[in-house]
Order: C-alpha cells, then structure tokens, then sequence
C-alpha cells in the first residue's frame, strides 16, 4: 500500500467517521440570538483567516520554470542507412530497445485492410524459422524478458526488454524474430479472430461509434487515416502477404533503432555494428501520398435506437506539428476544451448540465494533418440545446477575447505537465525516435517550452477564427431520433448513415422475385405447420428450452412477442440472467442492470426473424422473397431447397417434400469471432394448439457441433404482462 493511498484512505474514514456522527442538539429557542452572533463572529474570523490565507499565498514568489534541457541520445548511422538512438541510463540493470520499421496500415491495400494488424500480431506470436513462437514465449518467459512487435499507421515496431546480463541472449533472438520471422498459419488464424471479434462488436458502444464514424467524415471513408477492415478485407489476407511484406520492407535503411539502459555507449555501439553493418542495403521506403481533403459539410446521423442519449461530433480540419500555429493552437486547445476549468467544460458541463462529457480542440498529428474535433455525450433529450451550446462556444472564441487569467493558466498548465510526458530517458527516447522518423528538427522538443511561452491572446483569437469556424464544422449526431428535443434538420439536411457490418457472403445475390415453386414450397410448409389460419392467428409464443453446449447447460424461459419484442430468463451454472430486446435493451443480472450489446440485441431480432412462423406470416408480403432451388440430401430424404429474403436477411430451408416440415435451416449468423454459417437440424415434431412444431434441434457453427436444444414446453398466445419488457429500476 503506497504512503499516498494510505493517506488518501485516511482521509475517507475522517469524512464518513464526521459525516455520521450524531447532531449536536438544538439549543433552546431564547439561546439563538447568541448562539447566531456567535455564528456569525466564527464566520467572519474563518474569512479573515482565508482572506490572509489567499493573501499570503498570493504573495510568495513564484519561479519562472527552468529551461528544458534534455538528455539527448547519441545519433549514429552506418553505411547501409540504419540511424541507431543510445541512451544511456544506469538507474536499473534494465535494457529496451525498439526497431521501428518504415510502412504501416496507410500503405497496406484498401482491399485488404487489417493486414498490418495481422502481420503485427502474427510477427513475434508466429516466431523464426527455427522456433515457433510458443517455444520463445518460453526461453523468454525463463528471463523474465519480452521481445514483442506492434502495428501502426505508418510503421511497424519490433521491441525488447530485459536484465542487462540477458542482454546478448535476448538481442539474439529479437534479431532472428526481426530477420528471420515464419508468420505461422495458426497464429494468423488467431489474429484474424481477434479483428472479427472487434468488427462483430464495433457497433455496441455509442462513443466508439461517433468517434470510428467522425473520423470516416473528417478524412474521407476511403482514406487509410479512416478506412477500416471488414469481414471480407481480414479473409482476403494470406500469410503470403505478410511474407511479401517482410520481404520488401525490412531493410537496415527503412529501420531507425533506439536502445535505453544501463550500457556503456562505445561498447554497445561496437555490439550493435557488429550485428547490423554486414546487413546489406534495400530499396528506400516511399510512403504513400495522401490527400487530406477538407470534411464535406453538413449534419450527419446515425440512427439508434436502442439508446436514451446521444454522443455528438464535430470534425474539421486540423494541423501537423510542424505548422507554424501549432503552440498557439496547443493553449487554445486548453482554455477552449482541454481540461476540467476550459470554456466547453465549465459552460456545457458545469453551468448548462447538458453533458456526461465533452471537450475537443484542434488536432496536431506528426505524419499527417489532424483533425479538429469536438466531442459531447449528452440526453436524447437535450441532443439539440447541445449542439446550440457547441455552436455557442465556437463563436465564443471569435466574440469573448482570451482574458490575461486563461492565458495565464492555460501556459502553465500545458508546461507544468510537459515536463511529466518526459521525465524519464526511454521517454525521451521515443520522442527523439518519432521525430527523427518524421523528419522533424533534433531539437523540436527543446523548442516546445519557449514556443508556448511565447503564445499571446492575439494569436489565441487568430487561431480561434481560423480552426474554430462553424462553417466548416461537419456535425455527427449517433442516438434516438425520435427523443431528440428538435429534429436535427434544424441544423440543415441531413444525410443518414449507415454502419451495418457487412457480412461478407461471397454467395450469388438473392433473387429479386419469388418464383412459382418458391411460393408452393412455401404453401406446403404453411401446410405442414397447421394451415394459414392457424399460423397468422399467432401473436407471442412462450418456450422453455434446455441448452446444452460445450461450454454448459442452461435453461432459458424465451417469450417472443410480434413482431419485435423479445424476454430471456435464463438459467446457468454461474447465476440467473434476464435479456430483453425491446424498445430499450438491457441485461439483467443480479443487482445489476445494463444496455444491450448492439450486436447482441441483433442477433436476438434476427433470430427471431427467422422463425418459421415469423416468416410463414409474411407469405403474401412483396419484401419477401421464395425461391426454390431443386433438392438436396438431407440423410436419407431427398429434401426440397427453399431460399428466403427479405432486405440483409436470407436463409435457406431444406424441406420434407411429404409433411412441409423444415428440416434444416442454414444462415450466415454473427458470432464473436465474426461471420459464421449456422445450420440448425429440426426433429421430434409434436403438435400444440394445432400447431406442428419441432421440439429438438442440433446447431452447428462451421461445420462443426455447437449444441443441442431441446424444447420442455411451447405455448402459443400465452398471456404476457407488457411489464414483462420495462427496465426495472436500478436497486
């Protein structure tokens, strides 16, 4: 426990132990005179006290902050290119190295977008072509060291950590992962996973959401500062595309390597050429050109309505660090929206009580313009009063001069924690690194203090009515359009977007119309459930089911209500659950309560969706489409093949051509790991209320098992309490 928390702990108990201590009993009612000129005299000491207090404060001199003066790296280059960092640092018997390697997502092909994210993941998990990367997860493991590689947009970063004596050891191995890498299937298999996992899930966060969406507006959706990988982008990729990669971009002159620790210089520089100097010389890396247009204006939304507040964007052009207004952009950033005392914060925030969070400012990338960005999260309620108030305090930068304070404070906020981001060599390390790779001057960050100390509130109002202009905000709104306090065309057309998660189904396109045999195998189907009547005559049904998986049993109590209500009590092994997909989604589980992942209540909707019945319903409806497709052999039956869709929902039926009974049916479902083929296999019909149904089912994920259902009980029409679907309150 650390002397701080300690101290903070202590503090906790004074404030509950004072917070529940008994009152102190009212005095007699002819006691109160006294009593109030005894109050009164105790107040006015305690101000004079704290007036003295401010004043004495006020008075002790405060000293201007020293010149940042860093340790600088030694900067060496060989003959073949490679520009080597040494940083000395005798603190700890540690050493860190990176290799920072020139080519990242921006140059990967927009086809297969994800693949430096593959080949980031796959590189040192895949090991050399004479270890696998379970075997040095081993021998590293053993030295208490880490060799590890990461992806970025312009580069690809190979790293190392260890004791000083392992040094020679671990500097072996990084250089045959950096040399050598074998980009193993199974570990590409397992990064894709990972990247489908995050594509299934991209939608469950609202501010996730408006920031990905924001980015696409402000850079353009093509662009590879926005673009973002798909199902069909991550399957595209193949271990020989990283093996190409390697191939064409890991040469000694597209790498700048940096190493920290306790070392000596001349020997480690000795070490290093020894390693590196017979390396031969490669083509010279050309990073693709970009074009940064500036975002097209206008009022943007994305509809969801499964939430009861609104994150909102405002996105336009920003800067590169290298822009002659990048320090009196840095200060705007902190007086407008960076920090708890800014304009944004103390007016919509604290004044107003219109935002959860908010804040923003004018982005300064390294390699590339940034964006200038505002961000809000606020009540469907109050989306519009919202917008009004960023709007406002736009026009507040251009109208309400910077005063002497802000700026005051604004500097010494930016400088006081400048020296915090660099406080230690390997950070000073990695800043020297990503200048040197941008080209930046040595000495940048020794420019930084002097820059920002000398930015006065006139360049403040310049770079307010330059950066901060309403006219070329673009606005994206992401919630409830139907709760919102003005409709959003207030604001100027709007344009809607989009972000169903393409599936990737490389399968023909469903046919534009039902052809005759379609429709009769559906009428066989009807037929087989109980009739038209029978079918169209249903409302809700009810079942309780017994799961059983590779994972658990369960028992789940399902009530289903057309055409888009859904209740889940469900049973586990770790404790009770209640899921509902409704007009407000949620997941209950104990004491606690919380929204409905997107792609969770999808699933539940879509599934629902594809219930015989659901879609026996809709016979008659144009949106749906019934397309016979000849037979094929399910077990021993020759069964008859029905395709169905109806908008981004298709499926396809395999039916008993005798009963009309469905025996199989086949999706492309979400799964965690993205896309799946799902096949559910029907048996054990049984009729309830004139209704024929099955009440077994075995499921399958591609191709292979993953479990069995099997129905206890089916009501059709039951009695349902709408209660059954409101949120209950928190406890």
């Amino acid at each position: 426990m650390t002397r701080r928390f300690q101290k903070s702990m202590l503090m906790v108990a004074i404030l509950m132990a004072a917070a529940a201590a008994p009152a102190q009993k009212t005095a007699p009612a002819k006691a109160a005179p006294p009593a109030k000129a005894a109050s009164a005299k105790a107040a006015s000491a305690t101000k004079q006290k704290t007036d003295t207090a401010a004043g004495d404060l006020a008075a002790i001199p405060r000293p201007s902050l020293p010149p940042f003066r860093p340790q600088i790296p030694r900067r060496i280059q060989l003959a073949n290119g490679m520009i080597i960092f040494l940083q000395e640092d005798h603190e700890l018997p540690l050493i860190e190295a990176e290799a920072v390697i020139r080519g990242g997502s921006k140059d990967e092909p927009g086809e297969k977008t994800g693949m430096i994210s593959i080949l980031g993941s796959s590189w040192r998990t895949g090991g050399t072509r004479t270890r696998t990367g379970d075997q040095l997860d081993d021998i590293l493991e053993a030295r208490a060291a880490r060799v590890e590689t990461s992806d970025g947009l312009d580069s690809v970063t190979l790293s190392l950590s260890c004791l000083k004596a392992d040094f020679d050891f671990v500097f072996d191995v990084f250089n045959d992962i950096l040399r050598n890498p074998e980009f193993r299937q199974d570990k590409i298999d397992l990064a894709k996973d990972g990247i489908r996992t995050g594509i299934a899930r991209r939608n469950d966060n609202l501010g996730q959401i408006a920031s990905r969406e924001s980015t696409r507006i402000g850079y353009g959706p093509q662009s590879p500062y926005a673009r973002v990988a798909e199902y069909a982008t991550v399957a595209a990729v193949t271990r020989q595309d990283l093996l190409d990669w390697h191939a064409h971009h890991v040469f000694p002159n597209d790498i700048l390597f940096g190493i920290t620790g306790d070392f000596d210089s001349a020997d480690m520089e000795a070490r290093l050429r020894k390693a590196f100097d017979g390396w031969a010389r490669g083509p010279d890396y050309k990073a693709a050109q970009v074009d940064v247009p500036a975002p097209k204006t206008g009022v943007y939304f994305i509809e969801k309505s499964d939430v009861n507040q609104s994150e909102i964007r405002m996105v336009a052009p920003g800067i590169r660090r290298d822009n002659p207004d990048y320090y009196a952009v840095e200060v705007m950033n902190q007086i407008f929206g960076g920090s708890f005392g800014s304009r944004l914060f103390s007016s919509l925030r604290t004044r107003e009580g219109l935002a959860y969070s908010v804040g923003g400012g004018t982005g300064a990338l390294l390699g590339h313009p940034g964006l200038t960005r505002l961000a809000m999260g606020t009540k469907s309620g109050t989306t519009a009063r919202a917008i009004e108030g960023l709007y406002k305090e736009t026009e507040g930068m251009h109208t309400t001069p910077v005063t002497a304070d802000e700026l005051k404070k604004g500097k010494d906020a930016i400088l006081n924690s400048f020296i915090f981001e660099y406080d230690s060599r390997d950070k000073l390390m990695r800043a020297r690194l990503s200048y040197e790779f941008y080209g930046y001057p040595a000495d940048f960050l020794e420019r930084y203090q002097k820059g920002i100390q000398a930015v006065t509130a006139a360049d403040i109002d310049r770079v307010a009515r330059k950066y901060l202009d309403k006219s070329k905000f673009a606005v994206l709104v992401v919630g409830k359009a139907a709760d919102f306090d003005k409709p959003l065309s207030t604001f100027g057309p709007v344009t809607n977007i989009d972000i169903t998660i393409p599936t990737g189904d490389a399968g023909k396109a469903a046919p534009k119309a039902s052809n005759p045999e379609g429709k009769a195998l559906l009428a066989k189907v009807i037929e087989g459930m109980g009739g038209t009547a029978r079918v169209n005559a249903i409302k809700a049904v009810r079942r309780k089911i017994s799961i059983s998986t590779e994972g658990g049993a369960l028992e789940n109590e399902e009530t289903d209500v057309a055409p888009d209500r859904i209740h889940c009590h469900m049973t586990t092994p770790m404790g009770e659950a209640v899921l509902v997909a409704a007009g407000e989604s949620f997941i209950a589980a104990g004491a606690n309560v919380f929204p409905m992942p997107a792609s969770t209540r999808d699933e539940m909707m879509n599934g629902m969706r594809r219930e015989a019945w659901q879609i026996a319903q809709h016979a008659d409806d144009p949106a749906y489409v019934f397309s016979a497709q000849g037979s094929e052999k399910i077990g021993d039956l020759q069964a008859a093949v029905l395709d169905v869709s109806a908008g981004t929902m298709q499926l396809r039926w395999y039916i008993d051509p005798k009963t009309g009974h469905v025996l199989r049916s086949q999706y492309q479902a979400s799964s965690r790991s993205g896309p799946a083929t799902q096949v559910i296999d029907y048996s054990e019909w049984k009729a309830v209320d004139g209704l024929t149904v099955p009440f077994h089912a075995e499921i399958t994920t591609n191709g292979e098992h993953a479990g069995s259902v099997i129905i206890n009980s089916y009501e059709i029409n039951p009695a349902v309490d709408p209660k059954l679907f409101d949120k209950p309150e928190k406890k």
